[in-house]
């Protein structure tokens, strides 16, 4: 992509003019998006004023913001030639990572291929989601922590997925917490299953998501994929497998410890959890709030936080989980004034 200089505005020599020349291999339209979508974002997104003729791109600001302006372009080039298409989605994450100014390139991000199923290609969307695939490729046990929304069960899943169909593993197993399932739901009609797959359902969608859905009763009946709740996975040992335990900040200190060691030979384990959406009977202690005090310093062991900034469904719910880690933090701080407000003076000493 060929860059060219202009010359400065009469500013005092703040605003610089630049010139981008796009590739001809590289159609403007999907640089621009439909009825210039992209564009638009563009211009929200950055600094630069951006003037577009043929395929010719114009900017003009601060050097700053040309470079950052350009940095963005060379990234949708570089996205678009290697065959994935742009969405609006991808132009606002290239624009935030590069303002960010993380280290890792974003066509890497946006272009790692984690699994290819039903018509789709599943990959990250963020640096924080990037890593914890690599995470995952790299350690046998993975925890991923973070709020609804960031990809946490849909990417463990996907890589489990793509493990089987590489062989690198036998089966799946996919597995819950089910708290609730036997003392507020012990009225309703059914067998215990009936009750239980509520609970498990979330892993279910992504199979779907996944796998043609005419292979999942086959597979789950071979016992290839099993999903069952926590309690079913005490005194086995769990060789050849993918397991995920999903919703883990519902695990209690010793349901923690008793899934961690069902682990096998030849398995891999991801554990993910909200520790912000903790469903256990007051007084008991979330396994998942503590195991990185016990464990963070064991070898082939990672953990990956993800954060609002990763929240892959509909734009506002990032801005959900951002307005309630707000009002927490300051709710939290409120409470701690009350308090020392309120402690009784220090009693005299003798």
């Amino acid at each position: 992509m060929r860059k060219a200089s202009g010359p400065r505005a009469d500013d005092g020599g703040l605003e610089e003019l630049r010139r981008v020349t796009v590739p001809a291999s590289v159609e403007m339209v999907n640089i621009l998006g439909p009825r210039d979508e992209f564009l638009h974002i563009l211009e929200r997104e950055l600094e630069a004023g951006i003037h577009v003729r043929g395929n010719e791109i114009t900017l003009t600001g601060s050097p700053a913001a040309v470079d950052l302006a350009i940095d963005v372009i060379t990234e949708l080039v570089t996205v678009l030639r290697t065959g994935q298409g742009l969405t609006a989605d991808a132009v606002e994450r290239i624009c935030a990572m590069l303002t960010a100014r993380e280290e890792a390139s974003p066509a890497d991000v946006l272009t790692h291929n984690i699994l290819s199923a039903r018509g789709k290609t599943i990959r990250p969307k963020t640096l924080n989601q990037k890593r914890y695939v690599d995470a995952i490729d790299k350690h046998t046990v993975v925890f991923s922590i973070g709020p609804a929304g960031t990809g946490k069960t849909y990417l463990a899943v996907a890589k489990a997925v793509r493990a089987l169909q590489d062989k690198q593993v036998n089966r799946i197993i996919l597995t819950r917490p089910a708290v609730e399932a036997g003392e507020h739901l012990g009225f309703l009609p059914g067998t215990l299953s009936d009750k239980i797959d509520p609970y498990l359902r979330p892993l279910y969608d992504a199979l779907h998501d996944m796998l043609d859905p005419d292979s999942i009763p086959r597979l789950l009946t071979a016992g290839t994929i099993e999903v069952a709740p926590l309690a079913y996975m005490r005194g086995r040992t769990l060789n050849d497998a993918f397991i995920i335990l999903d919703e883990a900040q519902n695990t209690s200190m010793e349901q923690m410890k008793m899934f961690l060691t069902r682990l096998g030979f030849g398995s891999k384990m991801v554990v993910t959890g909200d520790i912000t959406q903790v469903d256990l009977p007051g007084g008991t202690r979330s396994g998942l709030r503590v195991v990185r005090g016990i464990l963070d310093k064991v070898d082939d062991i990672a953990f990956c936080n993800l954060t609002n900034h990763d929240v892959v469904r509909h734009k506002l719910v990032g801005r959900i989980v951002a307005a309630y880690d707000k009002f927490e933090a300051s709710h939290t701080d409120a409470l701690r004034t009350e308090s020392a407000a309120s402690a009784p003076p220090p009693r005299p000493g003798r």
